[in-house]
C-alpha cells in the first residue's frame, strides 16, 4: 500500500521504516528540511538499535523516501499522523502539531481526491478521533482510525516490527478493511473497537504500568526500613501469573516521553469529567519524590556534599535510547549541584544533550573515568557501560569508596567484597 508518514520523530521513523521493511511503499514527512536531508542520507536524527541500518536499506530499496511537502504523498491510501502531543500549561496534550497535520492533510485531499484513510498513531485524548473526524467530515472517501503505538524507546524497531498486539479504533468496516490490509502477514492479536476506546487504551496501558513502577518504589521505600531485599522480593511476585516480572523494578522513578506525559493528560482529562484518579495521583507523586528519596540515601552516608565530587553514571531515561526527556538524572544533578556537589558526569550517548543544561559540570569519555577522585558515584541509568566496572580498578581511583545504585544493577555482593560501601533501592 502507499503510506505517508507525516513526523519523523521516535514513533514517526520508526513506524515509517517497519512499514517499508513490511512491504509497503513509503513517504516520510517532516517540515525542518536539513533533518529531511539526513534522512535522505540515511543518518537517523535519533539513537535506537537497529534503526541507523534498517532506515538505509530501506532508502537503498527505494521503499522509503523522505519529503517537507505532503502534496509529494497525494496517492497515499493512508496518512500517519505522528506528531509529538507535549503537555500543555495546564497539563492537557497539546494538540497543535497534530492539528495542522489535518489541515494540510484535509488540503492534499482536495487536490487528490480518493479513498483513504486517516490515522492517528499519536497519543492523543479520548475524542480526538471524533473531533479529527468532524474536521475531515467535507472530504468524501476519508476515514479516520486510532491506531496508537506501544513501542519502547531502546527496542522500537523490534516492537513496531513484532508488535504484542494492534488496537485499532474505527467506525466503518471499510476502514477497518483498510487496517487489516496494512497488518496483513503482522503477527499479532487485534483490538478493533471505537476511536474512543483506542485512545482510552493507550493511556490506560502507560498509567497502568506507571503504577506498577511507582508501587516498588514506595515498597522500596519500605524494604529499606525493614532490611529487607526488594530485588528477591519482585522476583517473588513476579513469578506469580497474576503479576508477571515486568516493571517490578524499583529505582530512581521512571521518565521519558510517555509516562510522565500521559499520566498527567489521563489526570486532566478524568478531572474534566468530573472524575478524581486517585491512585494515579499517588503514582505520579510518589515518582517526583523518588528521586529525592534516592538523594537522601546518600546524605545518610555524606550529609554535607558541599565540595564532595560525586560520579553520575547514566543520564538517558533509560539505556539504548538518547532520550533525557523527564530523566531522573536531570533532578539528581540540579539537587546536587544546589548542595554545593562537583559532579562529573558520564553517558555513552546522552552527554551532549545534557551538557546543554548543565554546561558547568563534567563529562568524561567512560564511567571509570568519572569515578576518579570521587566520594561517591550514583548509578542512573543501567548502560552497560555504567554496569560492567573494573571495581578494583574502580576502588583505587575513588576518594571514598561509595556505591549508590539507582537500578539495583550492580553486582552487590560483589562490590561489597571488593570493599566497597554499597548502597541499593530497598536492598539488604
Amino acid at each position: 500500500m502507499k503510506v505517508a508518514v507525516i513526523g519523523t520523530g521516535y514513533v514517526g521513523l520508526t513506524t515509517a521504516v517497519s512499514l517499508a521493511m513490511n512491504g509497503h511503499q513509503v513517504t516520510g514527512i517532516d517540515l525542518v528540511a536539513s533533518k529531511v536531508e539526513k534522512l535522505r542520507q540515511g543518518i537517523s536524527p535519533i539513537y535506537e538499535p537497529g534503526l541507523d541500518e534498517a532506515l538505509k536499506k530501506v532508502l537503498d530499496d527505494g521503499a522509503l523516501t523522505f519529503y517537507t511537502d505532503l502534496t509529494e504523498a497525494k496517492d497515499a491510501e493512508i496518512f500517519f499522523i505522528c506528531v509529538g502531543t507535549p503537555e500543555a500549561a495546564d497539563g492537557t496534550a497539546d494538540l497543535t502539531y497534530l492539528l495542522g497535520a489535518v489541515s494540510d492533510i484535509e488540503k492534499v485531499h482536495s487536490l487528490a481526491p480518493q479513498e483513504r484513510i486517516v490515522v492517528i498513531k499519536s497519543t492523543v485524548p479520548v475524542g480526538t478521533g471524533e473531533k479529527v473526524a468532524g474536521m475531515l467530515a467535507g472530504c468524501q472517501g476519508v476515514s479516520v482510525a486510532s491506531n496508537p503505538e506501544f513501542l519502547r524507546e531502546g527496542s522500537a524497531l523490534f516492537d513496531a516490527l513484532e508488535p504484542s498486539r494492534i488496537v485499532i479504533g474505527v467506525d466503518n468496516p471499510q476502514a477497518a478493511a483498510g487496517m487489516e490490509e496494512l497488518y496483513n502477514g503482522v503477527k499479532a492479536p487485534r483490538v478493533i473497537t471505537t476511536r474512543a476506546n483506542a485512545e482510552l487504551i493507550k493511556y490506560a496501558s502507560n498509567a497502568f504500568l506507571a503504577t506498577r513502577i511507582s508501587f516498588m518504589n514506595e515498597l522500596a521505600r519500605l524494604s529499606t526500613a525493614l532490611g529487607t531485599d526488594i530485588v528477591t522480593i519482585s522476583r517473588g511476585m513476579g513469578l506469580d501469573s497474576r503479576i508477571g516480572p515486568q516493571f517490578l523494578r524499583a529505582g530512581v522513578g521512571y521518565g521519558g516521553s510517555c509516562f510522565p506525559k500521559d499520566t498527567i493528560a489521563l489526570l486532566q482529562l478524568a478531572a474534566e469529567h468530573n472524575i478524581h484518579l486517585s491512585i494515579l495521583d499517588k503514582v505520579r507523586e510518589v515518582n517526583n519524590t523518588q528521586p529525592v528519596w534516592f538523594l537522601e540515601q546518600l546524605c545518610l552516608q555524606l550529609p554535607d556534599l558541599k565540595g564532595k565530587q560525586i560520579a553520575v553514571l547514566g543520564l538517558t531515561f533509560k539505556p539504548d535510547t538518547d532520550d533525557i526527556r523527564e530523566a531522573p538524572s536531570l533532578k539528581l544533578i540540579e539537587a546536587l549541584l544546589q548542595k554545593g556537589a562537583s559532579v562529573k558526569a558520564y553517558d555513552p550517548i546522552g552527554a551532549s544533550d545534557v551538557s546543554k543544561q548543565f554546561p558547568q559540570i563534567a563529562y568524561t569519555q567512560s564511567a571509570g573515568e568519572a569515578c576518579e577522585g570521587a566520594h561517591a558515584a550514583l548509578l542512573v541509568t543501567e548502560w552497560e557501560q555504567c554496569v560492567q566496572l573494573d571495581w578494583k580498578r574502580v576502588h583505587q581511583s575513588m576518594a571514598q569508596p561509595l556505591l549508590v545504585d539507582g537500578r539495583n544493577a550492580w553486582p552487590n555482593q560483589e562490590v561489597k567484597e571488593a570493599g566497597f560501601h554499597y548502597i541499593g533501592v530497598g536492598r539488604s
